[in-house]
């Protein structure tokens, strides 16, 4: 019997819904159900052929859960090794080397000094920085966030240098972007499963929460959604997750990413309405039975994004390489003195 399991928090409708989806299917030897810890041991087998995670990014110990479980071969949605390191400014620069068009972004360093460094702890930083620079590329009004965060936490609009200034020293020691302003005429937020399963959701992200869904303009053309279908694809296989949400701003028939750093993506009932919780409810579920199928017990089952998967197989090619060549020198080695011999033999002959 494989099961699978879901790890949550506060949200109520989705895990029951995704737990009665997959056992109404009556999938033989596959059940679903919600996670219980009583205990964590080092390397111990958690029973799950696969686990939904909902919550690790708030709770440390589920966390470190999690990747003891993926270790012991249990397919973790989603890989808590690359959720660990991710964030949102690495996710624009792989986008722009992935040719997904994304907003003119800057990194910042934090206002206030993390704990426990001190003066010469940034003594690699030019004081002040280019502010000049950075204003006139980007542009007001602009928008300043955390690096890595969600949920709309710790979001400024700022409207000049002055403001800017004001509300970045509100942000403590977060570390922030300095990001563009998409002025959009559409605005889309898409559902990606399994890096293949895709739905795209007209999305109003400034009304209340609640009606961020209640969208009725229609796009604007078939060939819009496809391109937005294609950038989801492209940016969720080169990150690797298997569920997740990315954000479009459309600005002069360009399709901007905006946010597509939520592997805990809302699916609330309430807030995505019915039509689009039926469809994230049923697929993800289709999606979980596919992944505690092919899951072999003991191995790793982790989706690994064509950005890592590239990494490594350069690295096993150099590795290959320098092993060739380490392997070759001792054959070139042997081989001098067989040579030699034989021209002892050859001389020992004409004598």
């Amino acid at each position: 019997m494989k099961k699978i399991g879901i790890l949550f928090g506060m949200e109520n409708s989705f895990p029951q819904a995704f737990v009665d989806e997959i056992n109404n299917r009556g999938e033989k030897d596959i059940v679903a159900e919600f996670i219980k810890i009583d205990k964590l041991s080092q390397a111990s087998d958690s029973g799950y052929a696969v686990i939904f995670d909902r919550i690790s990014h708030d709770v440390p110990f589920y966390r470190a859960y999690l990747k003891n479980a993926a270790l012991m071969g249990t397919t973790i949605v989603n890989n808590p090794f690359w959720w660990s390191a991710d964030e949102k400014f690495f996710n624009n620069c792989l986008a722009v080397k992935l040719g997904v068009p994304v907003p003119k972004t800057y990194l910042l360093p934090s206002n206030e000094r993390p704990t426990d460094t001190g003066e010469n702890s940034f003594r690699n930083m030019v004081m002040p920085l280019d502010w000049e620079t950075m204003f006139a590329e980007i542009g007001f009004p602009a928008y300043m966030k955390p690096h890595a965060g969600g949920g709309w936490k710790s979001v400024y609009r700022v409207t000049s240098p002055e403001d800017f200034y004001e509300k970045h020293r509100e942000t403590g020691q977060l570390v922030m972007l300095l990001q563009e302003e998409i002025k959009y005429e559409e605005y889309y937020r898409v559902y990606c499963i399994g890096g293949k399963y895709v739905r795209i959701m007209p999305y109003a992200p400034h009304h209340e929460p609640h009606l961020r869904y209640q969208v009725d303009t229609p796009p604007s053309s078939e060939a819009m959604l496809n391109l937005i279908e294609a950038y989801t694809l492209t940016l969720c296989r080169g990150l690797g997750y298997d569920f997740n949400t990315v954000e479009f701003a459309v600005r002069d028939g360009v399709p901007y990413a905006i946010d597509f750093c939520n592997p805990a993506p809302d699916a609330d009932r309430k807030a995505v309405g019915e039509e689009n919780f039926n469809w994230v409810v049923k697929t993800t579920a289709t999606y979980a039975i596919e992944k505690a199928k092919s899951q072999v017990a003991g191995k790793d089952n982790l989706t690994w994004g064509n950005y890592i998967r590239g990494a490594v197989a350069e690295a096993g090619n150099n590795s290959a390489t320098r092993s060739s060549v380490k392997s070759a020198k001792p054959t070139a080695q042997k081989a001098a003195p067989k040579k030699a011999a034989a021209k002892k033999a050859t001389k020992a002959k004409s004598k």
